[in-house]
């Protein structure tokens, strides 16, 4: 980048690309229209972050990849990890194949899969699953160096089974999953508010919150399960379990970095 000294425009910028002829010839070029750029990139008095808190070998793995996430949840959960619970949710619409992804909490891990809640009538979710059932799952534990990732179908939770975590959240998030157009279009705040005073006068005096009919448990079975530890120079451990054969039985494998 360089500043322009004509008379006519003395502080005018000139953003044409320039690159580090004068410098490093096997730099990148540099450009305006690169707003961030290896940020911790191996060329840079940064080096890039290693990895050095774990290892990972077939013989450290359960057979059952849900036994396995239990202990690694558990780990995290004694291993002041913040928030362990948190969960990056991605969806895809047919037939566009556009994805989208959101971050929530996982609430429950059964013998069947990963259970998250969440508006399931106008949310961007709904109409992904609505069109394709599949989903993923992103687990970053960056205290640990680890992460975690799943692939499977989705099926809802049953009202009487939504109702039973409903009833342990707080007042004021029930009002709320009641008020909430979620992902659609609002005016501004106070249209928001006051969809949340008329949802708090239908409930005054009421005890008990029924779950909306439009909200609930979404359970991810997993037919992938992938558990990766962060290692030196970016080889990683990974370890996928896939389903194997008619009978479903988890196979387990190790994949490059």
């Amino acid at each position: 980048m360089s500043i322009s000294t004509a008379s006519n425009a003395p502080n005018a910028i000139n953003t044409q690309t320039t690159t580090n002829s004068t410098t490093d010839p096997s730099a990148p070029p540099t450009s305006s229209s690169k707003k961030i750029f290896a940020p911790t990139s191996s060329r840079s008095t940064l080096q890039a972050e290693q990895y050095t808190k774990g290892t990972l070998s077939a013989s450290d793995l359960d057979r059952d990849p849900l036994t396995q996430f239990d202990l690694w949840f558990k780990h995290a959960q004694t291993s002041s990890v913040h928030q362990p619970e948190t969960v990056c949710l991605s969806t895809a619409a047919l037939p566009s194949g556009r994805v989208s992804s959101r971050y929530v909490y996982l609430k429950e891990l059964d013998s069947s899969g990963f259970v998250v809640y969440s508006n399931f009538g106008t949310s961007r979710k709904a109409a992904d699953l609505a069109s394709n059932a599949h989903a993923s799952l992103a687990f970053w534990w960056r205290e640990l160096e680890r992460q975690v990732r799943v692939e499977g179908r989705t099926e809802r939770l049953s009202r009487e089974e939504s109702q039973v975590y409903f009833d342990t959240r707080i007042r004021g998030s029930r009002i709320g999953a009641w008020a909430s157009r979620q992902s659609q279009v609002i005016g501004g705040r106070g249209e928001l508010e006051g969809w949340v005073a008329e949802e708090e006068g239908r409930w005054e005096g009421k005890e008990r919150i029924e779950v909306p009919e439009f909200w609930g448990g979404l359970r991810v079975v997993p037919d992938v399960v992938e558990f990766w530890q962060g290692r030196e120079s970016r080889l990683h451990d990974r370890f996928r379990y896939s389903r194997d054969g008619e009978r479903g039985e988890w196979k387990v494998e190790r994949l490059s970095p």
